[in-house]
């Protein structure tokens, strides 16, 4: 169980990592996690993620799953339409599966 103050400064962590995606790419969550902190489960990257207003400028479109996709969830009110919808704006392109070719779009946090 994550505690209120572990909670923010990881959710924190989370929104500062995610402000460096750069625009046209794609970060999955258990990298973000990854970069959060070792042990991170990539679920809380979508937990924080989903808990954004829906005004902000966090890119939280540019996290996806691990198979170059991304994550449906009925809870999000058409935000699956939109996220797609904002990564093709920046030039990412989905495959006729719906899949994003990590060796063109996959963020680097080095770059």
């Amino acid at each position: 169980m994550i505690t209120i103050n572990k909670k923010y400064n990881t959710f924190e962590k989370i929104y500062t990592i995610v402000k460096r995606i750069s625009p046209g790419k794609v970060a999955t969550y258990g990298q973000i996690a990854a970069l959060v902190g070792p042990g991170l489960p990539a679920r809380i990257i979508g937990y924080a993620l989903h808990g954004l207003p829906e005004k902000t400028d966090i890119p939280w479109h540019r996290v996806i799953n691990r198979m170059g996709k991304i994550s449906f969830s009925p809870s999000r009110n058409n935000h699956d339409s939109l996220q797609k919808h904002l990564l093709e704006q920046e030039g990412v392109i989905f495959n006729s599966e719906d899949k994003i070719d990590f060796n063109k779009f996959l963020w680097h946090p080095d770059e």
